[in-house]
Formats: C-alpha cells, sequence, structure tokens
C-alpha cells in the first residue's frame, strides 16, 4: 500500500470564560490584537522607524527589540529604552522588529509601512459637493491594522438653523487607499455636529470592528440596500419626513421612525435595527428645552465597559434640558438594553447638566467605566453618582491632571454663572473654580504642556490658565482647541487649525496645503496613536485626500501603544461626538513620571466569542465533522479518529510557534489538555500516514 502524508488544520479559539464570570474575576477588559505598526519615514540621509510597545508586553527594562533590514539586524544591542531607532545604513531591504525576552527573540512583525515623508496620504472618493469631516479607525478585518471610518459631509445646518440638508454619509477606507464601502444615511437624516455621533469598536469580540448610529428610513447600508431588519422591515423608504414649509422649522426632522442600526465593519451591511430609544416625545420636544426640534435633537455616544470585562454601546439624546443615555450590549448577534438612564426617572437635578460632548473612564477604580456627562457623572450601573449643578458647557475634559491627588480629574467649561471649573471626578467635589460670572466660557482645555508645571495646565477662551492646583500661570496658550503628543518628551502640545506648536515656543509641524475641519473649532479629522510609536498621528483634510501625519523627533521614552490605555481608546471611539475634545489617558503622562508604566490590566478580544463548551466549526471541509470544544478552564476537548492509523497533532500559536505536539497510535482519543495559554487563535495540524482516514 501507497503511504500518503495529509494534512488538516483547524482554527481552535481559547476563551476563558462562561456569561463573563472567569473575566470579572480577572478584572480585564478584552481589547483589540494589533501589530507592531511599524513605520519607516524618509528622514536625513535614511529611514526613521518607530513601532508598537503593547500594553500586553513585559515591562521589565531586560524586553527590548531588534530591527533588521532584510536579514541584517542592525542594532548591535537589544533596543530597550524606547521603541524608535533611526537607520542611515546603506542598501535596501525591507524592515521588520522582533521583539526579544530574555535574549530569545519572537516572531517577526509585518513589514514597515513606509513612507516617503512624514505623512501617509489616502485619495477619497468623495461625491460632489461633499468633504471629508470627522474620521474613526477601527480593525475593520482582523488583521491587526487600522482602518479609517471617515464621515463626508456635503450642506450641513447646525440644530439651531432651519434648512435643507445632504445626506450624512460614511465611508470606510484602508491605510494602502483602498475603499471598502460606504453607507449613506438617507435625506431623513440631518447633516450636522449634533445628529450623526457614529462609533467604531467591536463589541462583540470577533475581532471586526462594528459601525453603529442613528438611521432612518432611506438609510442604505454599503450593499446598497435599504435596511430591513427590526422596525425597518417593510418601511416606506420613499417616504419625506423633513418639514418642507418655509418657516424656523424649515430643513428639520420632526417625525417619522428613528432607528439605530449596527454595521458589520467589514462590508458595510447591516446587522441589527432597533427603534431609537427615546423617541422625540409627544409634545413637540418641549421636554427637551424647546419646540423647535433643535434642543431634542442633541445627541451624543459613547463606548463603555459597563462590566468592565466587554463593551456597550451608548447612545444619547438632550443635555440642555432632558438627558437620556441607554445602555445597550452587542452579543452574539443579538442586541439587547443592559439599562436605560433617563432625568425623568429621578433625577431631575440632573436636567440642563449635559456638555456637546462627554468622556469615560473608570473614575472610581471599581474596574467598570463610568460616564462623564457634563457637570454630571453617570455610574456604571445606570445610576447617577452626582450633579455639580454647573450647567452645560461646550468643553470637557478628564485624566489624571493632578498627580498629587488619587484618581482623576475633570476640567469643564460652562455657558454661565462658573466660568471653568476643576472637580473630583470620582465625588463632584469641586477643587477650585475661576471666571465666575463670565458668561459664556466657549472654549476649554486642560493637561501637561509646560515642563516647569507639575501637572496640568487649564484654561478657557476668556478666564486665563491655571495649574493643576488653581495658581494663575502665564502666559495664557494662544489656543484652546486641542493637543497633541508629538515631540520626543513627555510634554504635550497645541494642535490648531493645521500646526502643532510647542506651547511658548515653535510651530513643530505645519500642514502645508491641508485643512482643519469644523469651523472655529479648528480640529483635526482625527488625532490618535494610529501607527509608530505612543506618539500620536494627526489626520488632516487635504482637498481630495486625508493625510495622515507622523512625527519622527527620537525619544527615549518607552511608553506603552496609547490605544492599549482604556480611557485613551474609549476617547478615541468619542472623539468625533459633537464638539471634538482630545483624548486623554487615565494616568499621568508628563514631566516626573514613572516608568516603565505597570501593565493595563488587558487581555486580546477572542478571534470567535463562544459560551464554555460551544462547538468550534472547523474551518477545513475535511474534517467538518470534527466535535472540538474549548472550556473555560484552557482545556480543549478534541476526539480524534485515526482509523487505527499513527497520526501527529501538532498545535500552533497564531504566528506558527509549535506549542504542543503527540502522536497518537489508537482508533480514537479525546484529546484533553490545559496548554496554560492567553485566549487567542490557535491551529491544529494532523499528519496521518493512511491512505484512508475519517475525521
Amino acid at each position: 500500500m501507497r503511504h500518503r502524508s495529509r494534512i488538516f488544520i483547524v482554527a481552535i479559539v481559547t476563551l476563558f470564560m462562561i456569561a463573563g464570570a472567569a473575566s470579572a474575576a480577572t478584572g480585564a477588559r478584552f481589547m483589540e490584537k494589533l501589530n507592531r505598526g511599524l513605520i519607516a519615514v524618509k528622514s536625513g540621509s535614511g529611514y526613521y522607524l518607530s513601532w508598537r510597545l503593547f500594553g500586553t508586553d513585559p515591562q521589565e527594562s531586560t524586553f527590548g527589540f531588534n530591527i533588521y533590514k532584510g536579514v541584517t539586524k542592525l542594532n548591535t544591542a537589544v533596543i530597550t529604552n524606547a521603541t524608535c531607532y533611526q537607520d542611515n545604513s546603506a542598501g535596501t531591504g525591507t524592515y521588520t522588529v522582533r521583539a526579544v525576552t530574555n535574549g530569545v527573540e519572537g516572531e517577526v512583525s509585518e513589514p514597515a509601512l513606509v513612507l516617503a515623508q512624514n505623512y501617509l496620504e489616502i485619495p477619497l472618493d468623495l461625491p460632489a459637493g461633499y468633504s471629508a469631516n470627522d474620521a474613526s479607525v477601527g480593525d475593520l478585518d482582523n488583521d491587526g491594522q487600522y482602518e479609517i471610518v471617515l464621515h463626508i459631509t456635503g450642506v450641513g445646518k447646525d440644530n439651531s438653523q432651519s434648512g435643507i440638508t445632504d445626506p450624512p454619509i460614511l465611508d470606510a477606507y484602508k491605510l494602502n487607499g483602498a475603499h471598502m464601502w460606504r453607507i449613506n444615511l438617507g435625506k431623513n437624516i440631518r447633516e450636522g455636529a449634533h445628529y450623526t455621533q457614529f462609533l467604531v469598536y467591536d463589541f462583540d469580540g470577533d475581532g471586526i470592528a462594528e459601525v453603529a448610529c442613528k438611521t432612518a428610513p432611506g438609510t442604505k447600508d454599503a450593499t446598497g440596500n435599504f435596511l430591513k431588519l427590526g422596525p425597518a422591515a417593510g418601511a416606506d423608504n420613499n417616504a419625506d419626513y423633513r418639514t418642507l414649509t418655509a418657516g424656523p422649522k424649515y430643513g428639520f426632522i420632526l417625525q417619522g421612525p428613528e432607528w439605530y442600526t449596527i454595521f458589520n465593519g467589514k462590508t458595510g451591511a447591516e446587522l441589527v435595527t432597533v427603534d431609537y430609544k427615546p423617541p422625540r416625545g409627544p409634545n413637540k420636544g418641549l421636554e427637551w428645552g424647546d419646540s423647535t426640534g433643535n434642543r431634542g435633537d442633541r445627541f451624543l455616544a459613547c463606548v463603555a465597559y459597563l462590566d468592565g470585562v466587554r463593551p456597550s454601546l451608548v447612545p444619547c439624546r438632550g443635555y440642555y434640558e432632558k438627558m437620556t443615555l441607554t445602555a445597550l450590549d452587542w452579543r452574539g448577534g443579538k442586541l439587547t438594553e443592559r439599562w436605560f438612564f433617563s432625568t425623568d426617572s429621578g433625577y431631575a437635578t440632573y436636567k440642563r447638566q449635559g456638555n456637546h460632548n462627554l468622556a469615560v473612564g473608570d473614575v472610581d477604580g471599581d474596574g467598570c467605566d463610568e460616564i462623564m456627562y457634563g457637570a454630571c457623572g453617570i455610574d456604571h450601573n445606570g445610576k447617577g453618582m452626582y450633579t455639580t449643578g454647573l450647567i452645560h458647557g461646550d468643553a470637557g475634559h478628564l485624566g489624571d491632571f493632578d498627580p498629587d491627588r488619587p484618581g482623576l480629574e475633570y476640567f469643564q467649561c460652562h455657558e454661565q454663572n462658573t466660568g471653568i471649573s476643576f472637580r473630583d471626578a470620582k465625588t463632584g467635589q469641586i477643587i477650585w473654580e475661576k471666571g465666575l460670572n463670565l458668561g459664556d466660557v466657549g472654549r476649554g482645555c486642560a493637561d501637561h504642556i509646560s515642563a516647569s508645571t507639575r501637572g496640568a495646565i487649564c484654561w478657557g477662551s476668556s478666564t486665563g490658565a491655571f495649574d493643576c492646583k488653581g495658581i494663575s500661570v502665564t502666559p495664557t496658550p494662544p489656543s484652546c482647541n486641542f493637543l497633541c503628543w508629538w515631540d520626543g518628551d513627555l510634554v504635550r502640545e497645541l494642535l490648531n487649525d493645521n500646526k502643532v506648536t510647542k506651547y511658548g515656543g515653535a510651530d513643530l509641524l505645519v500642514a502645508t496645503g491641508c485643512s482643519s475641519i469644523n469651523g472655529t473649532k479648528s480640529t483635526p479629522n482625527l488625532s490618535a496613536d494610529i501607527f509608530g510609536d505612543w506618539r500620536e498621528e494627526i489626520i488632516f483634510s487635504c482637498s481630495k485626500s486625508l493625510r495622515i501625519f507622523t512625527t519622527t523627533d527620537p525619544t527615549t521614552n518607552r511608553i506603552y501603544t496609547l490605544m492599549h490605555d482604556p480611557e485613551y481608546r474609549l476617547s478615541i471611539a468619542w472623539q468625533n461626538v459633537a464638539y471634538n475634545q482630545p483624548p486623554h489617558v487615565d494616568y499621568y503622562l508628563g514631566t516626573g513620571m514613572t516608568l516603565p508604566l505597570p501593565k493595563p490590566n488587558i487581555r486580546y478580544y477572542d478571534t470567535t466569542t463562544i459560551a464554555n463548551g460551544m462547538p468550534v466549526r472547523a474551518c477545513s471541509p475535511k474534517i467538518a465533522n470534527t466535535s472540538m470544544r474549548v472550556f473555560g478552564d484552557r482545556h480543549v476537548n478534541l476526539p480524534l479518529y485515526s482509523n487505527g492509523a499513527a497520526t501527529m497533532v501538532v498545535i500552533y500559536d497564531f504566528l506558527g510557534k509549535e506549542i504542543f505536539k503527540t502522536i497518537v497510535r489508537k482508533n480514537s482519543i479525546n484529546l484533553h489538555k490545559d496548554f496554560g495559554m492567553p485566549n487567542g487563535l490557535y491551529f491544529v495540524r494532523f499528519n496521518t500516514m493512511n491512505a484512508i482516514e475519517k475525521l
């Protein structure tokens, strides 16, 4: 008999939780698994390289990296003090990086993204009259690299303005410029800063980020079809619910269905549609603060880990008068309500406290996220934490702004009574307030922007600047719109219009040919740690393209990617909401900080979310009937039928490293093994030596 070697490969996924029980015990939250984000930017006579330190990497000083150009290692000693390197060597080759643990190299990274200048340009497919507006990022195809979801806008109107708008459009692009999909929200969704708050995040743990936003009849997903699930089934998609009679409500949408839809991030196809909660209401919007539809159509949204383990969506409505927040979980193909908060339900003192923005973070140290909703705080369980009573404002910032105080602080500007306030984010205690009776302070900003000032400097557009103790600081920064970590030190820079500027110093970046967005807000399309090391990239609109600018300044500060800091990652998810605010981390990042940082309490998303013992479908049709199960105690139960043939069973991790091998010489076995590995994607190879086998 002629012997043949037959190889079968199947992906198995380990998951250490039963309905969240094991996860809650560890308190670790699931985060997206990224690649090293290695970039090579033309700089001087060579290339400047930078890459990610993961939040899951060892933080010991002995852990480091080797850099390769082709097969040639460039560094003589393991790089342990930074995640950047300047290569001026001769010759060409593909750049890669390898982690080094106790002198042993790990897997080879993906090839570097090579840039001929300090930006990556992405051409846009724009309809006539449309331009690039707010952007967000997420891993839309499970390749470890971020993709961009872009809100493109035509004619738009503020809620206070009458008039007809163009339909809002969401586009998705890969970093190589490929246009992935387009979602047209239709004529029954009005265009403007306060209407479409889109969230990009992996809500169900399948490795692919979803996209969620408010929808209506006439919305088309990326397949080109009208929405058809849930309340959208059978809807009249030709109906026009806009107010078309002349007057102050001309162009407003004050009637018709209101929905909330989650789209597949890879394809842009509709996954689920539900009624938007709450609806406008029966009193012509009076409960929201007026009868014109202005204040009733003020929307916010965020992502929050309300159980400390997995992310929830939180669409919101209202902040001038009545305020509501609805927490939703997208799990196993079902969208369920976790809780609903309304100022009508025992929280009357919370009315009028909301901002044009919000912030999310674990402010009380319980491992679960709370929501700073302007001048009040909402606990992870949907209950009110406190209200300061200082009323609505345009800007707010959450972070560890005073390193001498435990916990996080929240800085806010206000439209009446108090100009700016600085409070304990956990208790709501006002630490200091400035600018009493100034009226509307329309802008405000806060962070560590000066090495000579400990902690943050906080300032409003008309209040002057103060340190974290409330002591006056001069000079007042010239802008208060946005911030960015750009150069190599631990001091954050000012980001305004198309420039990055050192406080009290020179411009570090001028994005010639590019512009900011959102009018006088002068914000970028997005500022986030998209690739490279911990410094931030900035996306600017440049006519019919986006340019993602990145720094080439070297640094000796080794900090894990900001996207693995829980608060920062959620800040990127809500950055596009209403009046955009810069992101912050949940620790003190500044002069005098302690390095290395402790590892964040995170772990990677599972490639497939399964319950304990749920069968995992084999990816090869040859072994599609194999009943493989993964148990919460990290045991794999794998019945193997070899028909008496000698069969080698090898288990590899996702990058191909062998972690287990055995030879089976029985008709059948039940492989029940604890591999002691973290959750992730693994492969099993069966190599049998019989011509006939049954698997």
